[in-house]
């Protein structure tokens, strides 16, 4: 059943097209309002299916012509009823069915003699008010391919809601869940995280100024490193995307190499002398021993070739 309302007709002018009806549609009035001082009618009506007919109807309105008679006149012409079922009910054929509660489908309509049949929504499915449907709706899936995940679980009577996974946002929402997330940009190096993104807007990305350098993931420039103020060397100057890089001054690594040969030959000469000095001693035990008179104590024994050459 079709419903429509007719503009207000001027009574006081000619109305040469009234009404006409289609392949099997007519026009059935419901009721008819005037306003005395505008001299005007509104019609409300609504369409009902009927036998093909195929009319055009052309009448003149005089000003002679009362809203009650011209009332009688369309009534006399049309013959039908239009149903309005209340809000809590649906049309089936000519009759008005009690509605399903939400959460649950129509099984079998309502007849004069029972009431509407009604199912439970099966598991991932949903009807979120009442309904004359006999097919509950399919539940939301959250899906990761998307950038989204579950918010709140789909029930018999409330669909799921999804948002976006983390470090992505939403482009592309219906009433309280994201249909689509896409990722949060990166930053380019040079570039510091002027504004970190959100579940609902992405990363804003800002470049660094004139000593200055981050490599994309800080949230504020870092100033280049000064080698001279830390009594360095500088071996790289810093760019917009990495810092300066510094060493120890060479004069000092001269004057550590320097100091180092030293102590290596010091400690050389150190141990060389103490093996000398061993050596000698040992040399020494070996040679005979004089007395005063200069007379060697060898307890009458030779000596030997080695003596004669070391002592």
């Amino acid at each position: 059943m079709y419903a429509t309302k007719i503009k207000s007709l001027n009574v006081s002018s000619q109305l040469q097209w009234i009404i006409f009806t289609h392949s099997k549609m007519f026009f059935m009035f419901l009721d008819v309002t005037t306003q005395q001082t505008s001299s005007q009618i509104s019609v409300r009506c609504c369409l009902q299916p009927i036998e093909t007919i195929d009319l055009i109807f052309k009448m003149t309105l005089r000003t002679s012509v009362t809203v009650s008679s011209f009332s009688i006149l369309v009534m006399n012409i049309f013959s039908g009823h239009c149903l309005t079922c209340h809000r809590a009910e649906y049309l089936i054929g000519n009759e008005c069915c009690p509605m399903c509660p939400a959460g649950s489908r129509v099984k079998i309509d309502s007849t004069e003699f029972r009431s509407t049949s009604c199912l439970s929504c099966l598991e991932g499915t949903y009807m979120d008010q009442p309904t004359g449907l006999k097919h509950c709706l399919s539940c939301t899936n959250c899906d990761s391919d998307s950038g989204l995940k579950t918010k709140t679980s789909c029930t018999t009577t409330s669909d799921a809601v999804c948002e976006p996974l983390e470090g992505f946002y939403c482009v592309d929402s219906t009433e309280d869940t994201c249909v689509r997330a896409h990722r949060h940009k990166s930053c380019e190096p040079g570039q510091y995280i002027s504004r970190k993104g959100t579940s609902s807007s992405d990363t804003e990305c800002s470049d660094c100024t004139d000593g200055t350098f981050s490599d994309g993931t800080f949230p504020v420039c870092q100033p280049h490193t000064q080698c001279d103020l830390k009594n360095l060397q500088l071996i790289k100057a810093g760019t917009a995307s990495a810092d300066a890089e510094c060493e120890k001054n060479s004069l000092f690594h001269t004057g550590i190499v320097i100091g180092a040969v030293v102590c290596v030959i010091v400690l050389i000469s150190i141990i060389g002398a103490v093996f000398v000095y061993k050596k000698k001693i040992n040399v020494w035990e070996m040679c005979p021993t004089k007395d005063r008179k200069g007379n060697e104590d060898n307890d009458n024994q030779e000596p030997s070739e080695w003596r004669r050459e070391k002592c």
